[in-house]
């Protein structure tokens, strides 16, 4: 389980941009707190959702998309296993 802080955001963040995902901070009525644009690779975070949601919410779309884990580092695969391992406490 990631903890719910700026820096695991972050990361989580660092994860899809390394993966040519744009995110976009603003507001909007998304039952999940991300609307994701598949074909421009876009991510729109609801931004005044608070940072545990922000967080559940990347974790649930990043175990959804395909990866391509030739465009990440030895860190960033490592993260990103333990992203796809982790249960979400809704």
């Amino acid at each position: 389980m990631l903890p719910f802080t700026q820096h695991s955001l972050h990361k989580l963040e660092d994860l899809l941009k390394a993966s040519n995902y744009k995110i976009r901070y603003e507001k909007g009525n998304f039952k999940s707190g991300v609307c994701v644009l598949l074909q421009d690779k876009v991510l729109v975070i609801n931004k005044f959702s608070d940072i545990e949601v922000k967080i559940n919410s990347l974790i649930e779309t990043i175990r959804e998309l395909d990866f391509s884990n030739s465009m990440l580092d030895d860190k960033q695969k490592k993260f990103l296993y333990l992203v796809k391992q982790t249960k979400l406490n809704l």
